[in-house]
C-alpha cells in the first residue's frame, strides 16, 4: 500500500522558518520527490523537486529562500524554507514520481502519480 505522508507545517510570523518532510512508502521506485503548494483560489503550483542523479530545480519565488533535500535511505524529503512571507501561505503537498524525467518534465506542469494529502502553511504578518 502507498503511502505520503507530510508533516512540519504550522503557523509562523513573517520572517520565520519552518521545515517540513515528507515520507513515502510502498512504492518500488522513487525518480523524484517533490513539493507543491495550492494557496486558496490559486492553482497548485510546484515549488521543487529533487531528482535522482541529482539535479534540483526550484521555481523562481523559492531560489534562495527555499532548500529541498532527500535522504535516500529513508524515502523521505525535507523543504527547508526561510524568509517566509504571508503569500507563501499554502496547503503544501509532497510529490513522489517513480519514472526518470527531466526537470522540465516537473516545471512545465507535470507531476509524479502520488500525492500526499498536504501540510497546511500559515504565515501571518
Amino acid at each position: 500500500q502507498v503511502q505520503v505522508v507530510e508533516s512540519g507545517g504550522g503557523l509562523v510570523q513573517a520572517g520565520g522558518s519552518l521545515t517540513l518532510s515528507c515520507s513515502a512508502s510502498g512504492i518500488v521506485m522513487i525518480n523524484a520527490m517533490g513539493w507543491y503548494r495550492q494557496a486558496p483560489g490559486k492553482k497548485r503550483e510546484l515549488v521543487a523537486v529533487k531528482i535522482s542523479g541529482g539535479e534540483t530545480y526550484y521555481e523562481d519565488f523559492a531560489k534562495g529562500r527555499f532548500t529541498i533535500s532527500k535522504d535516500n535511505a529513508k524515502n523521505t524529503v525535507y523543504l527547508q524554507m526561510t524568509s517566509l512571507q504571508p503569500e507563501d501561505t499554502a496547503v503544501y503537498y509532497c510529490n513522489i514520481d517513480m519514472y526518470p524525467r527531466p526537470s522540465n518534465f516537473y516545471r512545465d506542469y507535470g507531476a509524479g502519480d502520488y500525492w500526499g494529502r498536504g501540510t497546511q502553511v500559515t504565515v501571518s504578518s
